[in-house]
């Protein structure tokens, strides 16, 4: 008999894992069709608290969702005539900045090896390769620039989420024969995830905003196009100011030297320490506790599946994901590894207490 079960049970597993493998594999070829739904998401969770907040004010559902659509698509448009400027210079001057790089590179390794250190150059320019760092720079902008340029559907996907928002859990009651039945533990979570997306995207359009004027008090070209790959690299937790930092590092290198290269990566990181360490477990909480090491795997996961988009958007992915886990009694050990120490012993604390009463 057990020889049975454990049978099934390596069975049930096998199966598990390739269902896995083939939700995967689809996700990934479907790439970009994910990406615009994410994106569309994103924007309807930003705009769902205005909207309900117009309709509690007596707005005619329709009204609101106009209005809120009209702001969205005005910033859009402001926000993206100013960085497809920047972008567009950026590009067109970046064989000119490749071959300055270069240049730099080959004199301050000149000067390193005047003073006895030796194999500079190849380490500079082929494991390092500044060059490649600032290519690589402009092609996640362009690709940023293709995803936005199917801009019209993703603001009428945006538009009819909106639509629906409140009739979505009316529709879920009459799916399952229940009028009354509430869901607790998911509108929790929906009000906690639409709150970390809204606080988070005002955190990064400040941590943008200082980073921008940062670089042009300290004079370093296309100091927009920095502060807006700052404010989309700030949703990437621990590490995305300091990626966010070298491309803007290597143009203050070319310009000024070492000197200013030094002051932009001091600045990026701390902004991003203040936010990362300060402000945020202030406006938070420990509600969204990841492991250090899950946010890195779940970077590189959702990176690799999704690209760019993917990478901005792999902690709300994982709380989902984390969120799911939980609901399930078979599944919830895996939503204990998902969490930080922190948010754990908190956690653990609050179901004693449930218990208790």
């Amino acid at each position: 008999m057990d020889k049975i079960n454990n049978s099934l049970s390596g069975t049930r597993f096998l199966v598990i894992a390739a269902a896995l493998v083939v939700i995967i594999a689809g996700i990934n070829l479907a790439q970009s069709v994910v990406v615009l739904f994410l994106i569309s998401f994103f924007l309807a969770l930003l705009g769902t608290p205005p909207v309900l907040w117009l309709k509690e004010k007596r707005l005619p559902s329709g009204f609101a969702v106009f209005i809120v659509m009209a702001v969205m698509i005005i910033i859009l448009l402001l926000i993206g005539a100013q960085i497809g400027t920047s972008v567009s210079g950026f590009s067109n001057e970046l064989p000119l900045l490749q071959s300055r790089i270069r240049e730099q590179v080959l004199e301050f390794s000149v000067l390193l090896t005047s003073k006895g250190i030796v194999g500079t150059e190849k380490f500079f320019l082929e494991y390092v390769n500044p060059e490649a760092i600032m290519g690589l720079t402009a092609n996640l902008l362009s690709g940023l620039s293709s995803v936005l340029s199917d801009l019209v559907l993703i603001l009428l996907t945006v538009t009819f989420i909106l639509l629906e928002v409140s009739s979505f859990p009316v529709k879920l009651r009459a799916i399952l024969g229940d009028p009354k039945q509430v869901f607790p533990r998911f509108t929790e979570f929906v009000v906690d995830m639409k709150r970390y997306m809204v606080i988070k995207t005002i955190i990064n359009l400040v941590a943008g905003i200082l980073i921008a004027v940062w670089m042009y008090i300290l004079g370093v070209q296309f100091p927009v196009l920095w502060g807006f790959l700052a404010f989309l690299l700030h949703y990437i937790p621990n590490i995305g100011a300091v990626i966010s930092a070298i491309p803007a590092a290597l143009l203050a290198f070319i310009q000024f030297g070492i000197g200013s290269a030094t002051l932009v990566i001091a600045g990026n990181i701390l902004i991003g320490f203040i936010i990362g360490n300060v402000i945020e477990p202030r406006l938070m909480g420990r509600k969204f506790g990841l492991s250090t090491l899950v946010v890195f795997l779940s970077l590189i996961f959702w990176g690799s599946l999704l690209g760019f988009i993917g990478a901005i958007l792999s902690i709300p992915l994982t709380m989902t994901l984390k969120f799911a886990f939980e609901s399930n009694e078979s599944t919830q050990w895996i939503a204990v590894l998902l969490g930080s120490e922190k948010f754990n012993e908190i956690s653990t604390r609050m179901s004693k207490k449930k218990k208790g009463q």
